[in-house]
């Protein structure tokens, strides 16, 4: 058979191919979005689209590649779709379901033909599916994560708000996967020739904050303090392997940018429907900045010294991802300790969510037992989910440690709310000894009434750490004013009687003119004073029986659970007077004067009889 033959026999399936492929993958359709990489079925490694990969194949120029990452659900594809100045109908597909939108990674048919340094370049844009979905591994995100970082020449971490340490850690675990997928390339290329030194050259990063809450900071700020390196002078195990973090993503350098983005508008369903007119202004400005800059670091993809083609691109792409579902790289512990980061900080969401339920503040004992309850569920889903028992055990000690943080906090939070309630429940109390000290009406039976209720609210309501220290303060403030009260108790009481004494011979006299009223009313006065005189102080009188049968007799009238005379004496004094008006003016035409006692009369014209016996 000769070799022309032989060549049009093996011809034949790529004529056959194209008699029979659909019109809608023809070249002048690339106008459009593609899959060049897809999930399997069961979302837990990557397979090839021809279909997206004949675009890039098809590109004969140096190539460069932007490509966004972020969280699902953070607006990667509207914003693809917003440097590409399309809109949602003809981009890249932007979903408004809870669901994400984006499977695997996905390019713009049509490249953006760009003069770099003399060169011109091909760039693409790269929308990958985003990570922390419902329904996937994290090491099905972590693949996506490490293919979208070794592939771009410009990669946009997109963060909806800010920078977490599980950013930083995801993006140094990328950088290394990007390492070893060169390194690993390299050899690919020099068929097998080890010990070759290969310079990395890692993508440009570009931080992208979509939210403007920076309090003074700028983005740029924000982002060097998020990756700065952490003081661990006390050799601290945990501050080291944060600090191992931040190293490798030292080889990103003078690569990092950052850049904030405002939101575009309130409605974030109604986007794709809106036009620039309709976007926040601020925004509109702002993208048309990040456009420029996006521009202004972008460069053709490096790899071995030299640029690639689409052949030669698509060729990398396919060699990183058979290595990716291997499991070559990278090992099984990194992929064990992503794996388990992501547990721990679930379940340590899980005990933080436990413990903020607690409605403070309590005892030490209840919230000792409270953390006891939330900590022992946090592992119990820990154990039913971790995976490996080397990295576990890592884990487990770090996710005690988190947990232990996160207990000093509700500590410090309980004795700050039990500090607030005591100090009001005492305030209350100490202005409620102040007004018993000034009672119109002295009564020794109704300051002890208020002390006993105070006592017993404060006993009963002041709760958590600080209920011991405000106890102490609570019986000094409590027997200072009961001291107080006590000491000016008799004084006050005497005056008040010497005073009703006088009052009552007046009434007696002038207003009732009832003999026995005025005669005890000056018996009253006349031994107040008189006794007083007597022995040369009002103290001594406090230790007399009949002074103490005229305590007890003041104590029944001024106060009982019945009447409070000192809330009542102004309305029951007007009571009386009333009645007594009444009774001179009506009541004693009514009536007449029949007493069976001795009253003052008078005569008819007015002048004042002499006394009846």
């Amino acid at each position: 058979m000769t070799t022309s033959r032989r060549n049009l026999i093996a011809s034949l399936p790529l004529l056959l191919l194209c008699l029979f492929a659909s019109p809608s993958r023809a070249i002048d359709d690339f106008h459009q979005a593609f899959p060049i990489v897809e999930p399997d079925p069961g979302h837990t490694k990557l397979r090839l689209s021809r279909e997206g990969l004949e675009a890039i194949r098809r590109i004969e120029n140096p190539i460069a590649a932007v490509a966004v990452i972020g969280p699902y659900r953070s607006g990667k594809s509207f914003l693809l779709n917003q440097l590409l100045s399309l809109s949602c109908d003809e981009g890249f597909g932007v979903g408004h379901m809870r669901d994400t939108k984006t499977k695997g990674i996905w390019v713009w048919g049509t490249p953006v033909e760009l003069d770099i340094n003399g060169v011109k370049t091909s760039v693409f844009y790269l929308d990958t599916e985003g990570f922390e979905s419902v329904g996937k591994s994290n090491v099905y995100d972590d693949r996506i994560f490490a293919l979208a970082t070794v592939l771009s020449s410009v990669l946009i971490y997109n963060l909806p708000e800010t920078i977490r340490e599980a950013d930083i850690s995801r993006l140094s675990f990328a950088v290394e996967l990007a390492e070893e997928f060169y390194g690993r390339f390299a050899l690919f290329y020099s068929h097998g020739e080890a010990g070759e030194d290969v310079a990395f050259e890692p993508s440009k990063l570009l931080w992208l904050i979509q939210r403007d809450f920076l309090q003074g900071k700028s983005v740029q700020e924000m982002v060097n303090e998020a990756l700065r390196r952490v003081p661990n002078q006390d050799g601290d195990r945990n501050i080291d392997q944060v600090n191992q973090i931040r190293e490798s993503l030292a080889i990103m350098g003078d690569n990092s940018t950052a850049f904030s983005l405002p939101q575009p508008h309130l409605h974030r369903t109604k986007l794709c429907e809106m036009k620039d007119g309709e976007l926040e202004q601020l925004y509109v400005s702002r993208r048309e900045k990040l456009k420029d800059l996006v521009s202004s670091i972008i460069r053709p993809k490096i790899v071995q010294g030299k640029s690639m083609n689409g052949e030669e691109f698509v060729a990398f792409l396919e060699q990183i991802l058979e290595a990716l579902n291997k499991g070559e790289i990278p090992s099984t512990g990194s992929l064990v300790e992503v794996f388990n980061k992501a547990i721990l900080e679930r379940c340590l969401k899980i005990y933080s969510e436990g413990m903020t339920k607690l409605n403070l503040p309590l005892t030490e004992e209840s919230v000792q037992d409270a953390h006891g309850r939330s900590r022992e569920t946090a592992m119990k889903v820990f154990d039913e989910q971790h995976f490996g028992r080397h990295h576990a055990k890592r884990s487990v000690m770090q996710l005690d440690e988190e947990i232990d943080k996160v207990f000093k906090h509700i500590i410090m939070a309980n004795e700050y709310q039990s500090a607030k309630l005591c100090e009001a429940l005492y305030s209350r109390c100490e202005d409620k000894m102040d007004q018993l000290q000034v009672l119109r009406l002295p009564s020794m039976a109704k300051f002890n009434a208020g002390f006993l209720q105070c006592n017993r609210s404060f006993e009963q309501e002041c709760v958590g750490p600080s209920k011991a220290v405000y106890e102490n303060r609570m019986m000094k403030m409590m027997g200072k004013s009961k001291s107080q009260f006590i000491k000016e108790y008799n004084h006050r009481l005497f005056n008040w009687l010497v005073t009703f004494s006088l009052v009552m011979v007046v009434l007696g006299r002038f207003i009732i003119k009832f003999i026995l009223i005025e005669i005890s009313a000056w018996i009253l006065f006349i031994f107040l004073e008189t006794y007083t005189r007597m022995f040369w102080s009002a103290e001594s009188l406090y230790y007399n029986p009949v002074w103490h049968f005229i305590v007890a007799t003041w104590e029944t009238v001024v106060y009982s659970p019945v009447l409070d005379l000192d809330r009542w004496a102004i309305p029951v004094v007007l009571i009386v007077a009333i009645l007594l008006l009444y009774w001179r003016c009506y009541g004693r035409r009514k009536h007449g004067s029949r007493w069976l006692l001795p009253v003052y009369n008078t005569t008819k014209n007015g002048t004042n009889r002499s006394r009846t016996d």
